[in-house]
Order: C-alpha cells, then structure tokens, then sequence
C-alpha cells in the first residue's frame, strides 16, 4: 500500500513538473513567438541573411528595401547611404533592427496557425522617416561623425534619425584601405539611437527645469558674471564677462557662473530627480531598437562636481534620441508623444500592423515647461537667428561639450512651436566646435525639408 501511496505521489509529482513546463512554453510562445520565426536563421523568413518578401518604403513610398528585385536596397544611391543604419549593410555589420522586428508582420504569420499562415503576397512596411529628409541630413553634416534627428511631438512620428559617418551598402568600404584618415570611424555605431554625448550646454534645460521647482523667485534673481569663479579651489569659466544678467540673459549667454550658481542652489536631490523624470539614464524601445542609456551621477560629487553637472560636463552623458524627446515634452507642457519608426504593415490585402500613439510621463511641470519654451524662444531671437525659420517660432539651446584639449562636441536641440509643424529636434557634430555656429545651420535646412515634406513638397 505504501509503495503505492509512493508512485502515485510520484506520479502527481511529474505530472505537474508537465503541467509547469507546458504553461512555460505557452506564455514564451505566445510572447516571443514572433521572434522565435523572424530570427534572421529562420528558413521561413531569411535566405542567406536576406528576407525574402516584401518590401520598405519610408513615409512617401519610396522604396528603401525591395526582397522582389536583385538590387534589395534604393535604387538612389544617396538614399542608400542616408537609411543605412536603418536597413543595414549586407555583411551584417549593421543590423537592420527593425527588419527583424517587423518581419513576421510582413509575412502575416500568426500565433494560431504558426508559419501555415504565412502569405507569399505583396508584402509592406511603411516608415515614418523620409528618404528626402534623411538624404538632406546627411549632405547637411557633410561627412562629419554624429547625429540628426527630428520627430513629430503630437504623434510620435520620426522624420529623420540620421546616423553619420554613412557609406553605400552596394559598395562598402575596405576599412583597412579606405579609412587611412578616419572618414569611417564609428562607422557602423548608430550614433542617433547608441551613442552617447557630452551634451554641454543644452543640458542647461535640465538644470534650469530642477531649478524652476527647486528655487523659488528663481525667475527675479540677478546673475553677476565677471568671466570666471571658483568652487573648492576650481576654476569655472566663461569665455567672457558677462556682468549682471537676468535669467534669461544667462541661458542667452550660456553663462557657465550663472548656472554653477543655480546648479548649487538646486542641490544634488533635486537636480538628480529632475534627470531622472528625464529618462537619462533609461533605455527607450523604439520598433526593434533600443536606445544606449545616458547618464547622470551625483553620488560622489562635490560642490565643483554639482556645479559642473549643471553646465552639462563633469560625467554627464546624453543619448541624441533620447534628448530630442525631452524636448518634445518642453513643447507640449512636460509629456510628449513616444517615439515611432514603424507606421503600419500589410501583408497581401490585408494590414497586419498600424502604430498607435503613446504618451510619455510628465518629463517636467507644466509651469517649467512653459518658462523654459519662452527662454529658449529668445535664445533664438538673440542669438541663433541662422535656425529661425520664417513664419515659425523655433525655440532652441546650443551646447559645446569639452570632451578633449583640442576637441568639442557641438550640440544644438529644439522644436518648432507650431500646431502645424510640431517637430522637435536634435543635432550632434562630433569635434564640432561651437554648438550653434556648427549645428544651426544643419537643423534649419533640415526642418525645412521636414516641413516640405509634411506639405506634400519632395
């Protein structure tokens, strides 16, 4: 009797670790199912690393990437070069994230049916980016190494996430022969969603959104700048005098005493709350892609540190996409739209994915958000009048980052304050020098061709 008690007890035993191992499988099945059959291994989807149906176009229709034709990429080769990053290279160097995440969708396979669904159709994904304002960006930086992007804040849309240095994926480079000057470095780092920057001066809009909160009749103080100041025997300077300011006249100026001030009356609780409401130092998953963390520590900082941070030094890191979000969430009173690369897909005649717009947390108060938008308002008004575009209010903020002895990251981030044209932006040049003299003129040619585009203009 008692062995049997046993072998039953055994029985219960195996016939829940089944049970356990069954419901496993079900849930990662119905949660990873679309990865386990769109991995670029996958004989269902890939041949030779190549998908094998449909076809990408960005926002107009233009095709980006074609499975039903041998050239497989643009026929334009500046297309090619400018939506690299976005559809990878043919020797896998650079993934195409989103490809993959969105393979399945091409296929209309589905959970039920698994691959017997699958349709051998037209197939097509259809991008928010432009081929023309990806292909203006990257002619704007001019071989220089950095970043350029641009989304719409109400829906989430992105226009342009240009990574640069590029090259033709049907005609790559030999690294070994043809980057004897560093044209290529970094070539195959998608600078735009994985880099991360030293941003400067436009991190004085996270210290001034902390402040806002943080100090009060923060607005009424006077600022006196004499060029230079010192913080536990360090020296912080400015590349002049600027004398008593108002606030605004301090964010104009980019007066690094001003905002050591305000950086030490913030103090290290509140400025490091604010980066967080930020997102700094989070990922953001975007279609496939998932952007490099920034970062912002204050828990070994001194005064001198505090002070630095708040200029956008000391070990302060920004990711470009991220950073362009922020400033959505400045023009729209502290939330914004989360961005989106993938717009819909079909698969034959029927539509297999459409986006659906998301909201971000609060990233600042509304109160911070509206003073911050006024400032940097006449920070264009007075200073960066290259970028401002006729008829539209661009409210902007430059930075240039010490990053060596001879060498700057410029920075230049943004939006346009229009219900017509709501789009915010960012702008890196690696050893850039000025912030504003460098990347001004990039961003306003290509908000205009942002704006061409959403008037149906090519």
């Amino acid at each position: 009797m008692k062995s049997i008690e046993k072998r039953t007890y055994f029985a219960l035993i195996l016939a829940c670790i089944l049970l356990f191992g069954v419901l496993t499988f079900v849930i990662r099945y119905f949660r990873y199912a679309d990865r386990w059959v769109s991995f670029t291994g996958s004989p269902h989807v890939y041949t030779n690393g190549r998908l094998d149906t449909g076809e990408i176009v960005d926002r107009s229709g233009e095709v980006l990437y074609s499975s039903q034709s041998s050239q497989v990429y643009a026929d334009s080769a500046q297309t090619r070069k400018a939506t690299l990053h976005l559809m990878g290279d043919k020797a896998g160097n650079i993934p195409p994230r989103i490809l993959r995440a969105f393979a399945s969708k091409l296929f209309g396979y589905d959970k039920l049916n698994g691959t017997a669904a699958m349709e051998t159709g037209d197939s097509e994904l259809r991008l928010t980016v432009s081929a023309q304002v990806q292909s203006v960006a990257l002619q704007a930086m001019d071989g220089r190494k950095g970043a350029v992007g641009v989304y719409n804040y109400r829906t989430g849309e992105i226009l342009c996430a240009l990574s640069s240095p590029s090259f033709d994926p049907l005609d790559p480079p030999d690294l070994e022969t043809d980057n004897t000057d560093g044209r290529y470095d970094g070539v195959y780092i998608y600078r735009f969603f994985h880099a991360v920057y030293t941003p400067g001066s436009i991190f004085k809009l996270t210290t001034l959104a902390a402040a806002l909160e943080a100090i009060p009749g923060l607005a009424e103080q006077r600022f006196v700048c004499q060029g230079e100041r010192y913080i536990n025997g360090e020296r912080i300077s400015c590349p002049k005098a600027h004398g008593e300011q108002s606030l605004r006249e301090a964010l104009a100026n980019s007066c690094n005493c001003a905002f050591a001030e305000i950086s030490l009356q913030t103090g290290k609780d509140a400025l490091t709350k604010q980066a967080e409401r930020t997102r700094l130092s989070e990922s953001l998953e975007i279609d496939g892609i998932t952007t490099t963390r920034g970062q912002f520590d204050l828990s070994d900082a001194a005064d001198n540190d505090l002070a630095w941070a708040g200029i956008g030094q000391y070990t302060d890191l920004v990711n470009p996409c991220q950073y362009m979000v922020y400033m959505g969430a400045i023009a729209q009173g502290g939330i914004t739209a989360e961005p989106y690369l993938a717009a819909s897909a079909r698969c034959g005649g029927r539509e297999t994915y459409s986006a659906q717009q998301r909201m971000t947390s609060p990233m600042l108060s509304s109160q911070a958000a509206e003073v911050l938008r006024e400032l940097m308002r006449y920070n264009v008004q007075t200073m960066y009048g290259t970028v401002d575009l006729p008829g539209l209010e661009v409210c902007a903020k430059s930075g240039t980052a010490e990053v060596g002895a001879d060498a700057n990251t410029a920075t230049f981030a943004g939006f346009i304050d229009s219900r017509d044209y709501p789009l915010a932006f960012v702008v890196v040049v690696e050893e850039g020098g000025a912030g504003s003299a460098t990347c001004a003129p990039i961003a306003r040619v290509v908000l205009e061709s942002c704006i061409n585009v959403m008037n149906g203009e090519q």
